[in-house]
């Protein structure tokens, strides 16, 4: 028993830690664009869409729109294919477990890192399917270290978020964590008492998270009743039909909050490069300098999304009210969390409004702090505020909805200038989910009082 939790504790952190360098590698390929385009224009890729042109007092200018449009449309595609195909990875996920879904993932990342690798300016056309696959493998990396925080119990959501040839060679390193660092299935959350997984040194008990079957029948995962040991005895809880959270209030402005924030985003990281040269007069080193800091701080993304971490975890140890079960407790805790990455979407907005280009390293430090707050806090509100087994699909399903809201970003590529006032006034909406949230707990919190005034008059 004591190798048993010995390996077992270890291996937990090891899978902690490998999930973190793979998230941090390669999960984001499709945020590093802003760089990765400054390249592409170097390396000539569209470059026969630029022309000649004639300015008003006669010198001739060479005008590379077309080129711009070409590449904004390759990462918009590439952020559309990440977000919408995440649905149908969602039900893949909940379906066919762990290791089916990131052997798929593995597949479209090298594919996509091969066909980056073997690009070239007159291949220029394979950049579209390379990022599209990189985007869509990324994700499916993503959404499966979603589940590891589930190991470490309260501490889960601080620790979850706390070239291109090299990368495709890499992908043995997902295989190897895909069949001896992570489950078949799932990870519970609550995790069960010896909880084990992968390669065991020692002989352990088997826990079985299928759906329940009586008299032969096997009941889908969502008709299922759960018992659990705090549980008492006789009382079972009845988990929320998939359609129900679907058609949720909650959801729904949760909905809204990720979509409007992520159009915002989008767009801001695929117009980066034209807004650099705009301010810049078209000065080549100060192009490179300022694209250089905006992936440096693409980077520090990792050390931006513990502090949400520590926002929802704020509860936890503390006593709860009567009656109050530790989702609920969640949830409440959530709500300062959504408001404070509104608030920051917001500043991060009216920074990039403004066309001053030192201004633009501000702007470089919200935009990464508020993307970590957006991505992290998005997954960690689906886990606390719905049941567990319905975590993929809603993923997929919220994923999916908001890129066909950040399809939008394309045709606001020529009206950038005009664009940017009304998507901050836009943004304004992402503060309705946190007061949505506010009001859903007094709600619950109501009828809990309620329900203890009438149990004390019995």
């Amino acid at each position: 028993m004591l190798c048993l939790r010995s390996c077992s504790g270890a291996r937990r952190w090891f899978t902690f830690v490998t999930g973190l360098v793979e998230c941090l590698c390669f999960a984001g390929a499709v945020f590093g664009w802003a760089s990765l385009v400054f390249v592409l224009k170097s390396e000539g890729y569209f470059s026969t869409l630029c022309v000649n042109s004639t300015e008003t007092n006669g010198t001739h200018t060479l005008d590379c729109r077309g080129q711009d449009e070409q590449l904004s449309l390759v990462f918009t595609i590439a952020s559309f294919m990440n977000n919408f195909l995440t649905l149908p990875n969602g039900f893949l996920f909940d379906h066919f477990g762990t290791t089916v879904a990131r052997l798929f993932g593995i597949f479209l990342y090298t594919m996509g890192s091969l066909l980056v690798a073997f690009s070239t300016s007159v291949l220029s056309n394979l950049l579209f399917p390379a990022m599209a696959f990189l985007s869509v493998g990324g994700i499916l990396f993503l959404m499966t270290n979603m589940q590891v925080g589930n190991l470490f119990g309260a501490r889960r959501w601080y620790l979850l978020r706390a070239s291109f040839l090299f990368l495709s060679a890499c992908s043995v390193i997902h295989v190897l964590r895909t069949f001896f660092l992570l489950p078949r299935k799932f990870i519970p959350y609550p995790l069960p008492e010896n909880y084990t997984y992968g390669i065991s040194c020692g002989q352990s008990t088997t826990q079985s998270l299928e759906p329940s079957s009586e008299n032969g029948i096997v009941k889908p995962a969502e008709e299922t009743l759960l018992q659990t040991d705090n549980t008492p005895k006789g009382l079972q809880i009845t988990q929320k039909s998939f359609r129900k959270c679907l058609l949720s209030r909650l959801f729904f402005w949760h909905l809204i909050w990720l979509s409007v924030m992520q159009l915002r985003h989008y767009l801001f990281i695929g117009t980066l490069n034209p807004m650099l040269q705009r301010l810049t007069a078209g000065e080549p080193s100060l192009v490179s300098q300022y694209t250089n800091a905006f992936a440096v701080t693409q980077l520090c993304g990792v050390l931006c999304a513990p502090w949400n971490g520590l926002i929802m975890d704020r509860h936890k140890g503390r006593p709860r009210a009567q009656g109050e079960s530790e989702r609920d407790a969640d949830v409440k805790a959530s709500v300062l969390s959504l408001a404070l990455t509104a608030f920051q979407c917001l500043l991060f907005s009216l920074c990039a409004t403004i066309p001053s280009l030192p201004l633009q390293y501000v702007t470089f430090i919200l935009q990464v702090l508020n993307r970590s707050f957006l991505y992290g806090g998005n997954a960690a509100f689906l886990s606390v505020a719905f049941p567990s087994c319905h975590f993929g699909k809603l993923y997929g399903v919220v994923m999916a909805l908001s890129a066909l809201f950040s399809i939008l970003q394309y045709p606001c590529v020529t009206l950038v200038k005009d664009v940017n006032i009304g998507l901050t006034i836009l943004s304004l909406l992402a503060f309705i989910h946190p007061i949505s949230v506010y009001l859903h707990c007094r709600s619950q919190a109501a009828q809990r009082a309620d329900k203890a005034i009438t149990a004390d008059s019995r």
